[in-house]
């Protein structure tokens, strides 16, 4: 049984880790095809090909998913492994909901929250000074720091060619965008790929498949990046629409500034910090950030107030979800 639920935790994982790719193509590449800077095609090969880059550089956040939000402890390994399969079910679930309804939500919190809920439940001991510390503490601050930064950035821009030509400029940020585009998606596949790494490693430590001071073995690496990247050139159609064009018109410069200023919050959470952060929280707040810079009301607040909410909702849901269920599995599987 112990093996049949590793065997089936690898699958849900992948599965997830597709699913992100897929929900999360939009951060990378929203503001670039909005702005006409990359063909959809071309923008989304880019992505996959970043993101599986960006999945073998680190795993600095894969060791904090495996080892900072739910204490295994002296639960048995049924009980370990049934709670990992339902929070990987109760984020899969919030990942296809706000997928349907174009909602850019964060799958990492929605995973975290799912290993949260179901470990309660389950009776497993939750880290809450590290969740606090590296969950919630970054999901409030990056979204502000998104904001302000890009906000402060397209400003300076704007003053200093405050006399250039427009065509011309905006013809430099378009290809410039290339660059941006490409760093924000390898930023995705550094933060997002890696959470798929930890719940299998965290998998592979409870039945002992795995040695803790060896870190996280390579095909662990690979196939997580796989997922990940298969699932981003597949495509997320309706979030890229809400990213690209509904919160605001989005012109070459703003995009590529976006883009700029969330892959750099990435790379600090990913490389110093060790932190989980949403890539959907960080390239929505930038993209509100240079949208202000026009005007308040250029910003369609209305679009944003509902990002927000699925924010919110993110963590109780996806928590609610697998805590449901663990009590329906449990008397199965532990």
């Amino acid at each position: 049984m112990e093996a049949a639920l590793v065997v089936v935790i690898v699958a849900f994982a992948l599965g997830f880790d597709y699913t992100n790719g897929f929900h999360d193509a939009a951060n990378a590449i929203a503001t670039s095809v909005s702005t006409r800077a990359l063909t959809p095609r071309v923008a989304l090969a880019m992505a996959a090909v970043m993101n599986f880059v960006g999945a073998l550089l680190g795993t600095a956040v894969a060791e904090t998913i495996a080892k900072s939000i739910v204490d295994l402890g002296d639960a048995s390994n049924r009980v370990s492994l049934t709670v990992i399969v339902c929070a990987l079910i109760g984020a899969t679930c919030w990942n296809l909901i706000t997928w349907w309804f174009g909602l850019p939500s964060s799958s990492t919190h929605a995973l975290i929250g799912g290993l949260v809920g179901a470990g309660l439940v389950g009776g497993l001991g939750i880290y809450w000074s590290s969740v606090v510390d590296k969950v919630v503490l970054p999901m409030v601050f990056s979204p502000l720091i998104g904001f302000v930064l890009a906000f402060g950035v397209m400003l300076g821009i704007l003053w200093v060619l405050r006399n250039a030509a427009p065509a011309k400029t905006f013809r430099r940020f378009r290809l410039a965008q290339t660059v941006s585009a490409s760093a924000m998606a390898l930023g995705h596949g550094l933060q997002d790929a890696q959470k798929t790494m930890g719940v299998i490693y965290l998998a592979l430590l409870t039945v002992g498949w795995a040695d803790p001071n060896a870190g996280i073995p390579l095909w662990v690496k690979i196939c997580a990046a796989s997922a990940i990247s298969l699932g981003t050139y597949s495509g997320g159609w309706r979030i890229m629409r809400t990213l690209g064009r509904k919160i605001i018109e989005v012109d070459p410069a703003r995009g590529f500034v976006a883009e700029s200023v969330s892959a750099t919050v990435l790379y600090v959470n990913a490389f110093a910090l060790h932190a989980p952060v949403s890539t959907t929280h960080t390239v929505t707040s930038a993209i509100m950030g240079v949208g202000a810079t026009k005007r308040l009301s250029a910003v369609r607040w209305g679009v944003a107030k509902n990002i927000m909410l699925a924010w919110v909702l993110t963590l109780p849901a996806a928590a609610a979800v697998a805590a449901l269920f663990y009590v329906v599995l449990r008397p199965f599987l532990t």
